[in-house]
């Protein structure tokens, strides 16, 4: 069986298994409040509605549960991290659970839609039974227990107030309202502001209102302790017994022996035991990232480059970190709250770490004005800033020294990644060139200025000259895309054609025009390492990604000892 499909199935079984638990949670809760003795004449009160609030109540603690894990950075980061405590196919599952956290929050808001239009439902029917809309019935008997002395109430409206005054009174004065129109108006607003538009566009917008999980969570945790939700006690069972009693309910009374008041209570809040364990995580988590940031962070070393992109360079004790791993940076000088996530540029085998920062908003443009970037000549009076760097966290382009074969994808800006990889290969190849397993590279770059290559350029050029002097010049090709250009621009590139080094770039390798023809790429790749375990690595759109992730999947082998493609890509 091919690698793909075994990495496939594990994701389709875990997606699968998590589905089948929903579905076993929401069923027997369901039925509990369905059909239980305990709810007789909840029910009678409710409808069918109480078991549809409480069914996807269940299943909303369960989720709420699983969100959590993926959100402590540094625990998934060690396991992601470590050969030694988990495999590939596990590490690649860790990978993808970052997906699954989008999963498992949509199911959240559709369990919470169920259960607050339910609720809304419920309410309308309590205070309408309470103020007597439906006088001789049981329902009125039942929201009228809990006036007189010795009883306890069912219906746990007490105002005799109609709709709908009623039911807002409900909403702002009950516990349970107040928390769940907290919770709703959270969710809300941290779904919409993690849309990509948003992301991409207002990243402290959606960092900000991310953290709303909080308010989310403690909501979530006290939302129950109302105990609003009743049902007939044990002890009331034994004495009456609603199956017999419920057709005689206009006779109810201390006197009467077969048939007594019936007797209620709330259940216990049970959210916090599905929580607790995860929130107790995030914790220390969060006090692990507060003491790692607390640590000092010089900046040795600022560059500028061309395309509005400018590099830092930095140094701090006990700093490690493997290829394709990126980091938190905060510099309190620009903004004493927010975190962004930057790829590290720089090799494990150099003494500091670097990063390449692009000014595409506000934060970034003010970060390299505070670090002197705007300056024409430097001055020795000029203070670079502090930073806080909180990282590094893992990355599925660890991976790469974990193939004969590797294919390395990136657009634009996301050719960061690939710059530890390919200065981290050399430093590897330099060293000792026979114990690496990495055999062959090709890396792809696709950019839509023509500006935007110059930045990068330099290091291709170091590579390519040492390994031309080491005689290797096939350990890596290179194929540089030009994806947005115009007839003037075509005219000109044809003109220095003939050129040795191409006119972009200043490389020998000739900048091409257009896209590539991936599925032309693939096949001349399977069909030089007909029996290698090929990885390709992309940072990258969407659309591209599944289209490489289905290339992967056609142009590998059924056969074991054939040519096996494995899509990795970048998940922050």
């Amino acid at each position: 069986m091919s690698n793909w499909m075994v990495n496939e199935g594990l994701s389709i079984i875990v997606i699968l298994v998590w589905l089948g638990l929903n579905a076993f949670l929401f069923y027997n809760f369901y039925q509990v409040y369905d059909v239980g003795r305990r709810y007789i004449y909840s029910r009678h009160l409710y409808g069918s509605f109480l078991a549809l609030a409480r069914a996807p109540a269940a299943c909303l603690n369960f989720n709420c549960m699983l969100i959590l894990l993926p959100v402590c950075r540094n625990l998934l980061s060690f396991l992601r991290g470590s050969s030694a405590c988990c495999g590939r196919s596990i590490r690649r599952q860790l990978d993808r659970n970052l997906t699954f956290h989008k999963l498992v929050a949509w199911m959240i808001a559709l369990h919470t839609a169920i259960h607050t239009i339910a609720h809304l439902f419920n309410v309308e029917i309590l205070v309408n039974a309470r103020v007597g809309a439906i006088n001789g019935t049981i329902q009125a008997v039942l929201s009228d227990l809990g006036d007189r002395e010795n009883e306890t109430y069912v219906n746990f409206v007490r105002s005799k107030v109609p709709n709908p005054i009623g039911g807002i009174n409900v909403a702002f004065t009950f516990l349970a309202g107040l928390t769940g129109v907290v919770i709703t108006l959270a969710l809300i607003l941290i779904i919409t502001s993690s849309t990509k538009t948003i992301r991409r566009s207002y990243f402290e917008v959606f960092w900000y209102t991310h953290h709303l999980f909080i308010v989310f969570f403690i909501g979530l945790v006290i939302h129950g302790v109302g105990k609003i939700v009743r049902g007939q006690t044990e002890k009331s069972l034994k004495a009456h017994v609603p199956e017999t009693c419920k057709d005689n309910f206009t006779e109810w009374g201390p006197s009467n022996e077969k048939c007594p008041t019936p007797q209620f209570a709330g259940n216990e809040p049970m959210t916090w035991l599905w929580v607790i364990a995860p929130m107790v995580l995030y914790l220390c988590e969060r006090i692990i990232r507060f003491w790692r940031s607390q640590q000092k962070v010089v900046i040795t070393k600022v560059v500028t480059h061309p395309f509005k992109t400018y590099e830092l360079q930095m140094k701090k004790k006990g700093f490690k970190m493997e290829v394709g791993q990126y980091i938190f940076v905060q510099c309190p000088a620009v903004s004493s709250l927010e975190w962004h996530p930057f790829t590290l540029t720089s090799a494990p085998e150099e003494d500091f770490f670097s990063i390449h920062i692009r000014i595409v908003g506000d934060w970034t443009e003010k970060l390299a004005q505070v670090c002197g970037c705007d300056k024409t000549e430097f001055q020795d009076a000029w203070k670079l800033p502090k930073m806080a760097v909180d990282g590094p966290f893992g990355t599925a382009s660890e991976d790469v020294f974990s193939y004969e074969v590797a294919v390395l994808v990136g657009a634009g800006i996301g050719v960061t990644p690939f710059a530890s990889v390919l200065k981290s290969v050399w430093y590897k190849y330099c060293s000792n060139a026979s114990t690496l397993r990495l055999k062959k590279i090709y890396f792809y770059w696709l950019c839509r200025e023509t500006q935007a290559f110059e930045w990068f350029a330099d290091l291709l050029q170091s590579l390519e000259t040492q390994m031309q002097e080491r005689n290797n010049a096939d350990f890596l090709s290179y194929n540089i895309y030009l994806t947005g250009w115009d007839e003037s621009q075509a005219t000109a590139f044809s003109l220095h054609h003939d050129q040795e080094k191409d006119v972009i770039t200043g490389l020998k390798q000739k900048t091409l025009y257009g896209r590539p023809n991936w599925e032309n790429e693939f096949k001349t790749i399977s069909s030089t390492h007909q029996s290698s375990r090929v990885g390709v690595f992309l940072c990258g759109p969407e659309n591209l990604a599944e289209t490489l992730s289905k290339l992967c999947i056609a142009n590998s082998s059924a056969d074991p000892r054939g040519v096996h493609f494995i899509f990795n890509k970048e998940n922050f």
